[in-house]
């Protein structure tokens, strides 16, 4: 494992648990070059996904695509990276569950933005504005309306 520091290839793990769903192992590491700690994530290699976009081109499900998307949306707001993984892995189920071999991108971007609104709502309207391509300022008036309306 790389140093995300120094990057150094030598280091030791101080912890190992079970996720809380049970599908990965988190392991708390220690570089032995600069002492920095970081976390790894231990998931067992699935079928590959495939997911359909829109124009009906098919392309590998990313998880780490994905997950950047949540983390540009969850910028500076006060999400913790854990909760971040949490709801990364609760999404990832949910595809999983829905088709363990394609699924279409419209599902994977709707199922972010529902799971967005339950934690932060200005991280959902931030998805929402790239997901949904708004053009004009009225475009997330309208999403804030729309989300004050559910609340």
């Amino acid at each position: 494992m790389k140093c995300p520091y120094c990057g150094c290839e030598e280091d030791k793990v101080l912890e190992s648990r079970p996720s809380s769903d049970k599908t990965s192992i988190r392991r708390r590491r220690a570089c032995l070059a600069c002492s920095g700690r970081f976390t790894s994530y231990e998931r067992v290699e699935e079928h590959p996904l495939m997911v359909v976009k829109i124009d009906g081109g098919r392309e590998p499900y990313s998880r780490e695509k994905i997950l950047r998307g949540i983390e540009r949306a969850c910028e500076k707001r006060p999400v913790s990276a854990d909760t971040i993984v949490e709801l990364m892995d609760e999404i990832e189920r949910e595809i999983r569950s829905i088709s363990p071999r394609e699924i279409e991108s419209k599902i994977i971007g709707e199922l972010v933005m529902k799971k967005l609104q339950q934690i932060d709502q200005v991280a959902y309207v931030r998805f929402a504005s790239v997901y949904r391509q708004f053009q004009a300022a009225s475009d997330f008036v309208k999403e804030v309306k729309e989300l004050r309306a559910v609340n």
